[in-house]
């Protein structure tokens, strides 16, 4: 045994084509402005794709003289073969003279490019499966920490492969579909269900870190949950179809939820009591009309059954382990949005004895790249310090400093979102108004800041738009009905 391979395991010699990569080789020396290019299109960038040494030692020269603008033939490459001492190493002037003689054309360059990437991508996986090997006998990490790793491992392997070129008129009816449904009042991204917060975030859009942090008992979890709701069930707050954002996902958008602090239990009974407009409070009161009652449950349960969300209460998740499991989610059931409560409940083992503040910046980043990598927004909830409550003007009003742990929340987040209620603050102007919620766009990376107004039922843990916050005559107010926009292709 020697690094966990048996002997029969280490005499196995590892997949490639050797004939393909002749092909590629062959064919670049002879339509290297075509075949180079093809190459790194199609997944073909590091030298190491190629199994043979002398066909690396090639392919490298090669690339290097394609970044050069050098002429690339037979002649041109012999001569700085022998300029860099490389002609022994990768066989002689011979070896080239063959190359050329077993590739007549270089018409079917892609076929033999595709080989060579299939090959090389069943060496990776192998050499994953081996490292995944060697980290099981170690054990210097937990085992779920392992599985999380593998399995990012492996997903990174099929992601070496480049994405194909999109036509350029294709490219310009699609971005075109997306501004003339601004122009009709929609959204760029996916609609939050809520009016006056789509005015000012312009929706959801895909990879971004959508922060909502707040004082404890404000409100955020329910927001986000009416957030959710509104998109897994496709309509928004007021119960009218969302504006858009939704073709790809059919009219409803998978929503995957992280609840570290309520059960699942907790956040359906929440749900229920909305849809319902039942207070929990009274469900042990003995005072309702339980026909009535149970009538208006029913309903509400059948409602929000059609919703798809997909709730994971694991308490104490590790950020990896969230990652991968917000991986198997989108293959198995293709969500589009991500809402975690909250962000100081999960941990990083990686950095658990350096620090809560290095913690909390690993986490979050770990966070901001999930985003990216499932090109998907993702909510994710946080707490705020003391401070809005012991400074000077006890308004309560919070400032992005305040965000809890650490300041790189507020570095890797593309939208912050701070919630306040004033009637919690003795010290603020509106304190009277029970109902009013603001919600303070403090960070927005591709839009305007600002307040966004929003009414907040206490009883039914239920978030609605607030009449005079709706900006129906802004920039971005709809075209008139019956106007139509013209296809500019």
């Amino acid at each position: 045994m020697a690094d966990g391979l048996t002997a029969v395991q280490q005499l196995r010699t590892p997949p490639h084509s050797e004939e393909a990569e002749r092909g590629v080789l062959g064919s670049a020396l002879l339509d290297a402005s075509r075949v180079v290019d093809l190459c790194v299109e199609n997944g073909l960038s590091d030298p190491d794709v190629f199994f043979i040494p002398a066909h690396r030692t090639l392919y490298a020269l090669l690339q290097k003289m394609s970044s050069a603008g050098d002429t690339i033939d037979p002649l041109t490459v012999l001569e700085r073969l022998k300029k860099e001492n490389l002609l022994t190493e990768v066989g002689g002037a011979g070896f080239l003279e063959q190359l050329v003689d077993d590739t007549p054309t270089a018409a079917h360059a892609e076929y033999y490019i595709d080989i060579v990437r299939q090959k090389a991508l069943l060496r990776r996986t192998i050499d994953c499966a081996r490292q995944v090997e060697r980290d099981c006998y170690a054990e210097t990490e937990s085992a779920d920490q392992i599985v999380a790793m593998s399995e990012q491992r492996i997903l990174s392997v099929a992601g070496t492969r480049t994405s194909g070129r999109l036509p350029w008129k294709e490219s310009l009816t699609t971005t075109f579909g997306t501004i003339e449904r601004i122009l009709k009042g929609g959204v760029s991204g996916i609609s939050t269900g809520f009016e006056n917060l789509d005015h000012k975030l312009r929706g959801l859009r895909s990879g971004e870190m959508i922060v909502l942090a707040a004082r404890p008992s404000m409100g955020k979890t329910s927001l986000a949950m009416n957030i959710v709701e509104c998109l897994a069930s496709g309509r928004d707050i007021a119960g009218r179809p969302l504006r858009g954002g939704l073709e790809e996902y059919g009219g409803k958008v998978p929503v995957a939820v992280f609840s570290l602090e309520m059960s699942q239990e907790s956040l359906a009974m929440r749900m229920l009591c909305a849809k319902a407009q039942i207070p929990a409070f009274l469900l042990d009161g003995g005072s309702l009309n339980i026909a009535e009652a149970a009538r208006k449950f029913s309903r509400a349960a059948d409602e929000l059954g059609k919703a798809l969300i997909y709730v994971d209460d694991t308490g104490g998740l590790d950020v990896a382990e969230l990652r991968a499991r917000a991986r198997r989610m989108k293959k198995a059931y293709g969500i589009g949005l991500i809402m975690i409560d909250y962000l100081q409940l999960l941990n990083c083992r990686e950095y658990a004895k350096q620090g809560r503040q290095l913690e909390t910046s690993a986490i979050s980043a770990q966070v901001k790249a999930m985003a990216k990598e499932l090109n998907i927004p993702v909510i994710v909830l946080s707490q705020l310090s003391r401070a809005p409550e012991q400074r000077g003007e006890k308004t309560g009003k919070p400032r992005l400093s305040d965000l809890r742990d650490s300041g790189a929340i507020e570095q890797d987040a593309d939208v912050v979102l701070l919630l306040r209620r004033p009637c919690k603050y003795p010290g603020d102007k509106e304190k009277d108004d029970e109902t009013l919620a603001i919600v303070d766009v403090a960070k927005h990376r591709n839009g305007p800041v600002g307040e966004v107004r929003l009414n907040f039922d206490d009883k039914f843990t239920q978030f609605t738009d607030r009449a005079e916050g709706l900006a129906g005559a802004d920039a971005f107010a709809p075209i008139p009905a019956g106007e139509e926009v013209p296809d500019p292709l």
